[in-house]
C-alpha cells in the first residue's frame, strides 16, 4: 500500500473535536476511544469518539489527527506532544507502520513511553490493525538498551490506572532506606491505608521521599524532592525526579540511594528494572558512578541484615503508628 503524507496540524470534523472535550455521551457509549495523556504524565486517558469514516485509511488518518491535536481541557493533553509530526504511514499484513520526525527521539523517557502506549491503544481499536510500528525518520525505533521495539499489541503495554476516586484500600509494601552509617540498606514493611486513585509505584515513591518510620532507618532522598512523574511500561518503570533529587546527604553512599529507589520499586510485581531522571533529563551521571540513562536492576547485596520494622500509615487520615 502507498505511504500516504499526512499534515497532523489539519483541522478536525467540529464533532471530533466535541469527543475530545465533555461530552453529553458517556466513554462506554461511544464504540471506540481516543487515549490522551494526563496532565500528571502518570497514564493514559481514554475519551470516548465515534469516528465519521467508515474505511480503515480513513479511520488511521481520522485517528492519528486526534492524536495530535490540542484537547480544550486540562485534565489530559494530546498524546502527540507539539513539534512531532508524523512523516508518513503505511498499512501491511495488518500492522500499521508509523514514521516520525527526529523530535521523537528527543522525547523524555516517560513522554516516549506515554505517547507510545496512546498511540498503540489508539490505533490498534481499527478492525485491520492488529499491531503498530514506530520508526523515526526511517529507522526502526529502538530502545535505551539499542534493542528494535518491533511491533507492538495493546497487550505490550502494563498500566496501573486509578480505581474510583475517593475509594480507600490498604496494602503492604517493602522500602529501602540507609542505615545510620549510609553503606547499607534497612528494609522496613509498610501496611499502607490509601486512596486507590494512586498507582502503587507512585504510592511507593512518596512514601520513600517522606522517609522511614522506625527508629533504625535514615531517609535516601531530600526532604524536598518532588516526583514529577512515574509510568510503568512492560516491566520498565521511569522515574521522573526534580532538581531536588541532587541535593543528597553525602554521607549517604551513592549506591545506596539509587537502590533504595529500585530494590523499593522492584519489589512490585510488574516492575524489573527502573530509569531515573532529573527533569525528564536522563544525561547526566548521579554523583560520579551512576549515569541516568541506564536502567538498574535490583540489588540486594547492599541490604543489612537484623530486625525490620513494620509500620501502618494511614493517608487517608494522617496518621502513623508503628507496629510491634
Amino acid at each position: 500500500m502507498d505511504r500516504w503524507c499526512i499534515l497532523l496540524a489539519a483541522a478536525l470534523f467540529l464533532s471530533a473535536g466535541a469527543a475530545a472535550g465533555c461530552g453529553a455521551k458517556e466513554k462506554d457509549e461511544y464504540a471506540y476511544t481516543v487515549s490522551y495523556v494526563d496532565s500528571e504524565q502518570t497514564q493514559t486517558v481514554q475519551v470516548g469518539y465515534e469516528p465519521q469514516s467508515v474505511t480503515v485509511d480513513g479511520q488511521i488518518r481520522e485517528f492519528l489527527e486526534m492524536l495530535a491535536t490540542d484537547t480544550d481541557t486540562v485534565e489530559y493533553v494530546k498524546a502527540i506532544p507539539e513539534g512531532v509530526n508524523i512523516r508518513g504511514w503505511d498499512l501491511e499484513d495488518t500492522c500499521l507502520e508509523l514514521d516520525f520526525n527526529s523530535a521523537y527521539s528527543k522525547l523524555d523517557s516517560i513522554t516516549e513511553i506515554l505517547c507510545r502506549l496512546a498511540i498503540v491503544r489508539t490505533m490498534t481499536q481499527i478492525d485491520g490493525v492488529a499491531s503498530v510500528r514506530f520508526t523515526v525518520a526511517g529507522e526502526p525505533l529502538k530502545d535505551n538498551k539499542g534493542n528494535t521495539v518491533g511491533r507492538m499489541t495493546n497487550d505490550s503495554f502494563v498500566e496501573n490506572p486509578g480505581e474510583q476516586i475517593n475509594s480507600f484500600q490498604n496494602a503492604t509494601i517493602d522500602l529501602y532506606f540507609s542505615n545510620e552509617a549510609g553503606d547499607g540498606l534497612v528494609k522496613e514493611t509498610q501496611e499502607v491505608y490509601y486512596n486507590s486513585n494512586i498507582s502503587m509505584e507512585k504510592l511507593v515513591l512518596e512514601h520513600l521521599i517522606a522517609g522511614p518510620k522506625s527508629d533504625d532507618a535514615k531517609k535516601t532522598l531530600p526532604n524536598e524532592t518532588k516526583l514529577i512523574n512515574v509510568a510503568v511500561v512492560d516491566g520498565s518503570c521511569y522515574v521522573n525526579l526534580d532538581e531536588n533529587f541532587l541535593n543528597q546527604d553525602y554521607s549517604i553512599q551513592e549506591p545506596i540511594v539509587i537502590y533504595s529507589i529500585v530494590n523499593s520499586l522492584a519489589y512490585l510485581d510488574n516492575i524489573q528494572r527502573v530509569q531515573i531522571s532529573i527533569n525528564g533529563d536522563t544525561s547526566r551521571t548521579y554523583r560520579d558512578s551512576f549515569p541516568l540513562s541506564e536502567m538498574y536492576e535490583p540489588d540486594f547485596s547492599y541490604v543489612v541484615s537484623g530486625d525490620t520494622a513494620a509500620v501502618v500509615v494511614n493517608d487517608a487520615e494522617g496518621e502513623t503508628k508503628a507496629g510491634d
